[in-house]
């Protein structure tokens, strides 16, 4: 049986017709295979996780719990992050969690210039309508550029096929179902605690440097990428946990933009040309202190204002308590000085 490592292809490119000769080797390239590795047992995780220091999670952290997946939102208490591994949960899940930490991760980040597409800023990163002919002109030229077999293809409807790669740095722990039946992705899109296969998971790190490559359309969204990434993997954590950036070197600096979720990846590649350099891919928690609240459903976002509510109810109680229990001092001491 051969070893080679498969290359994911989204559901949409599906051959419609007879494969042109190569197509099945331009398909398969080399990349790293994600597996599990060594996660215990879940009929055995009994025993709390050992190594992690958790500490209240900074006042700029929006994003989902590692242990059960829900989001994890509050102004005042938002939830734990372990400051070695930053495994990050809800103060209700800290008992729960039964994966060891692994201590400090070392991904070989590099000093970078990060910039978010949901702030209000001038937009300095919006590409080119390209013409038909300008297209086909540029995939000629990139074409002509690369060293290997991964080559962009103009299709008839005036759209075209290409490869990305994309390096996965996530310092996080992922989740995957318990079960031996993979998530499906109205699962994912359904969001967290509605399938009862994000109710039973695995968590683990993923290996440092792990790269995969996908067969994509110029017209498939970054969203859409992520989406593909995790459900390759049967990762079930929620696809809004993570975020995918564009590396770029120039002038000695590296910069990198998180992008919005209906950017195009692989009209960005073509753009930008095949140079790593240029351009690059990488998958990243979405931890950038932004909530793009449109993303979420009514009844989470009605969900949302009841913990704010209750959150808000249970913060002035303690204020007031607390100036309560000053004023009740003072006043015993006004009634225990003598009067003159």
């Amino acid at each position: 049986m051969s070893a080679e490592p498969e290359l994911i292809e989204l559901r949409e490119l599906a051959p419609t017709g007879r494969a042109s000769p190569g197509r099945t080797r331009l398909e398969r390239a080399n990349a790293l295979r994600i597996a599990p590795g060594t996660a215990r047992n879940p009929a055995r995780q009994l025993v709390p996780g050992r190594g992690h220091r958790f500490q209240p999670a900074g006042p700029a952290t929006h994003t989902w719990c590692d242990l059960c997946g829900d989001f994890i939102w509050g102004v005042v208490r938002k939830g734990l992050q372990c400051a070695h591994c930053k495994f990050t949960c809800h103060y209700r899940c800290r008992a729960l969690v039964c994966l060891d930490c692994c201590g400090p991760r070392d991904l070989g980040w590099e000093p970078a210039l990060e910039r978010d597409t949901n702030v209000d800023e001038p937009v300095e990163w919006e590409t080119p309508d390209l013409s038909q002919a300008e297209t086909e002109q540029k995939i000629k030229e990139y074409n002509g550029q690369i060293n290997s077999n991964l080559f962009m293809s103009l299709n008839k409807d005036g759209s075209y096929t290409g490869f990305i790669k994309v390096q996965l740095k996530l310092v996080r722990p992922v989740s995957v179902p318990s079960s031996k039946k993979p998530p499906s992705l109205q699962d994912a899109r359904r969001g967290p605690g509605r399938g009862t296969t994000a109710r039973r998971r695995t968590s683990f790190y993923l290996p440092k440097d792990a790269v995969k490559h996908l067969h994509v359309l110029s017209r498939t969204r970054a969203r859409e990428v992520i989406e593909a990434l995790l459900r390759k993997f049967l990762v079930v954590d929620d696809p809004r946990k993570f975020a995918l950036f564009e590396r770029a070197e120039r002038h000695g600096q590296v910069y990198l933009r998180k992008l919005s979720d209906d950017e195009q990846p692989l009209r960005l590649r073509l753009l930008a040309g095949p140079s790593e350099k240029a351009l690059s891919f990488v998958l990243k928690e979405n931890d950038s202190g932004e909530v793009n609240w449109d993303a979420f459903s009514m009844p989470e976002l009605h969900n949302f204002l009841r913990i704010l509510q209750r959150e808000e109810e249970e913060h002035l109680r303690q204020i007031l308590q607390k100036y309560s229990y000053c004023r009740q001092k003072i006043q015993e001491a006004l009634h225990a000085c003598p009067l003159g």
